[in-house]
């Protein structure tokens, strides 16, 4: 049986979610340092099989105004002209389905008809905020998705809190071993920032 949405699935995070510690509260259920929203958890607990940096191509800007943060958030553009930092954890079905309910700010529990996402596709299951499916490739024979906010273009920017980007900070240098100028550089990069950026 060729591999698909309805097994394994890498789930690719690029902004507080680059944090494996600030995902887990996706997983087990909590408050992250520095949140503002208490999480549910999975149904399934247990820890991604494998977690990988790597690097997708898109862009990134900062926007909205996040309950759970206070400030903007980051979004990925699919079809933007760039390199996004990110980190895929291999998941199941199930705890995808399920850390898109808690993004959505619903109840997790309900199972997803994933085979609804085509290759190189995508699927918005809003209303709610990281409420389209985007399908990035495959690695390792498993499909790699994100999640995302449209519409892309004409989202107004909004600055993130410090929390929020010392978060995206700890992820980047956790998963992909930067230092804290390329750290900074990236994050001062991306639209909707401001001179604030976190500490080295």
């Amino acid at each position: 049986m060729t591999p698909d949405l309805a097994d394994q699935v890498w789930y690719v995070a690029y902004g507080s979610n680059l944090s494996v510690d600030r995902f887990r509260f996706y997983l087990r259920g909590g408050r992250p340092p520095g949140g503002l929203r208490t999480y549910p958890g999975c149904r399934d607990r247990t820890e991604p099989a494998r977690t990988v940096a790597l690097v997708v191509r898109g862009s990134l800007s900062f926007t909205g105004a996040s309950r759970a943060w206070g400030g903007g958030t980051a979004v990925f553009d699919p079809d933007g002209d760039g390199r996004v930092a990110a980190v895929a954890y291999l998941l199941n079905a199930g705890q995808l389905a399920d850390v898109l309910a808690q993004e959505m700010r619903r109840d997790p529990g309900e199972d997803l008809d994933l085979h609804l996402l085509r290759r190189d596709g995508r699927h918005r299951y809003g209303p709610g905020r990281y409420e389209t499916i985007v399908h990035l490739g495959v690695r390792g024979g498993i499909p790699m998705v994100t999640l995302t906010s449209e519409p892309f273009d004409d989202a107004p920017l909004a600055v993130p809190t410090d929390a929020y980007l010392d978060t995206m900070a700890a992820g980047l240098r956790e998963t992909h071993g930067w230092g804290p100028d390329e750290v900074r550089a990236y994050l001062a990069a991306i639209p909707g920032m401001s001179e604030a950026l976190p500490s080295p």
